[in-house]
């Protein structure tokens, strides 16, 4: 039920509107003057404020510009002679929702209090939707205590407050974005964009077209006007995750974003100022990519004016029990299920895992076992079938040579021979190293490992 301040120093025109408003269902409050409605306002927060335009002590119009701005703005509806119509005309500029004319249609008042209140429900629901969002991002419920984590968490506490460039390390399903996204959320551009890209996932001949956009005619099928995601992001964040596998032109576009605050649009000859924060995250070691030239050693330094460094899960197990706690709390509320907590059993054997995928694989375990715990408590039964292949080396068994080794080649056998456990099914494949579908394809495809099969999407 929406909540009405009715403000007028006409007791009869105040008393009319306050029983039509209330035979419509409105929880009605009345004022006799400006000064009286706002105390009124500061007690009750009314949801919409019809007032009049005309009155002694305070005006209208100062009235409105009283208003308090938390946790909103309630909407003014301005009443108002038709000799002061320029006068409601003002109010308007100066942020009154609407105007009705005296004498006062009934039917005029409803419609106009009903427009209002449906902003209202809308300026409620986007506060709630961004609230939800905010705490779901609070630094505080970033999970774990450890040492290393602990020390992450003050960092991104100091950082949030300002808007400098911060670099992300850390091994896939660390949480980089999670921790992008925290820091975005507890900063003064919270109410701003937040803008994702992953660089790996991006063809590299699409890639600069993605982040500054173009021009019609730029290319061929480039018929009109594409803004890019920097634009996209102004006065937000945008995270570059994998910056590692920028190829070098885009590179050196970026830095020069760092460097002078603007971009500029494939095809165009003008300059767009753009007032963006930068946050980075990779896998990759990137001092070694400079040594390799495969990454600009002026963007590094650009980069990483700030550095948060993610441990893997495998050097962070005083954690475990705490995010299995956390994802057991999310995935009841998802399927509806009252999983009260994981047997000693299975708990010991989630900590002498080595989990290459870090918490992403975790998760992905919880979720499936409490998707498929029948009981109580999720036991050892629940999860071994999603750690049974990385127990032994009965599926990889690799020889290591004394010296000589290439990674690369080495991880091509590994997804080889995952690929031809799952007989050529890519999203098995995928489940058995504990990455993603998307990260498993883009390995294969880089690695240019030849299918044993040709049906291997899912």
């Amino acid at each position: 039920m929406a909540v009405i301040l009715v403000v007028d120093d006409e007791p009869l025109q105040r008393d009319i509107l306050k029983t039509i408003l209330d035979d419509e269902g409105y929880e009605t409050h009345a004022a006799s003057s400006g000064e009286e409605g706002l105390k009124i306002l500061k007690e009750i927060h009314p949801d919409v404020v019809l007032t009049d335009l005309r009155m002694g002590g305070i005006d209208g119009i100062e009235f409105i510009e009283s208003f308090p701005r938390e946790p909103f703005e309630p909407p003014a509806i301005v009443m108002t002679a038709y000799g002061t119509i320029s006068s409601a005309v003002e109010a308007i500029r100066k942020g009154a929702f609407d105007y009705l004319t005296k004498p006062l249609d009934k039917d005029v008042v409803l419609i106009t209090v009903k427009r209002a209140v449906e902003k209202v429900n809308l300026i409620k629901e986007n506060l709630h939707l961004q609230k939800a969002l905010f705490d779901r991002f609070k630094i505080e419920g970033i999970v774990g205590h450890s040492e290393k984590m602990t020390e992450a968490v003050e960092i991104m506490k100091k950082v949030s407050l300002s808007s400098v460039t911060v670099l992300i390390l850390g091994e896939s399903g660390t949480g980089k974005e999670l921790v992008a996204r925290a820091i975005h959320y507890n900063s003064p551009r919270r109410t701003k964009p937040f803008i994702a890209v992953n660089c790996a996932a991006i063809p590299d001949n699409l890639i600069e077209s993605e982040l500054f956009g173009y021009e019609p005619g730029a290319f061929t099928g480039a018929t009109t006007r594409n803004t890019g995601l920097f634009e996209s992001s102004n006065s937000g964040t945008i995270f570059l995750d994998e910056v590692g596998d920028l190829p070098a032109l885009t590179q050196s576009k970026i830095l020069r974003v760092l460097q002078d605050k603007e971009i500029r649009r494939i095809g165009s000859h003008e300059s767009v100022k753009v007032n963006v924060r930068i946050i980075a995250a990779t896998n990759r070691d990137l001092e070694k990519e400079i040594v390799n030239k495969n990454f600009r050693e002026d963007l590094y330094y650009r980069l990483k004016v700030i550095t948060i460094e993610l441990p893997p899960l495998r050097e962070r197990k005083e954690d475990i029990r705490e995010l299995v706690g956390f994802f057991i709390k999310k995935y009841n509320q998802e399927f509806g299920k009252r999983i009260k907590g994981i047997e000693d059993g299975a708990l010991k054997a989630i900590r002498e895992y080595n989990w290459p995928g870090n918490i992403r694989q975790l998760e992905s375990v919880i979720e499936r076992a409490v998707l498929m715990c029948e009981s109580s408590g999720i036991s050892l039964k629940d999860i071994k079938s999603e750690l049974r292949f990385f127990q032994g080396r009965d599926i990889f068994d690799f020889e290591l040579p004394d010296e000589g080794i290439n990674v690369e080649e080495l991880e091509k056998d590994l997804l080889k021979k995952a690929m031809q456990k799952a007989n050529g099914v890519a999203a098995k494949a995928a489940k058995l190293l504990g990455l993603s579908y998307k990260t498993f394809w883009y390995r294969w495809e880089k690695l240019n490992a030849d299918s044993p099969k040709k049906e291997t999407h899912s």
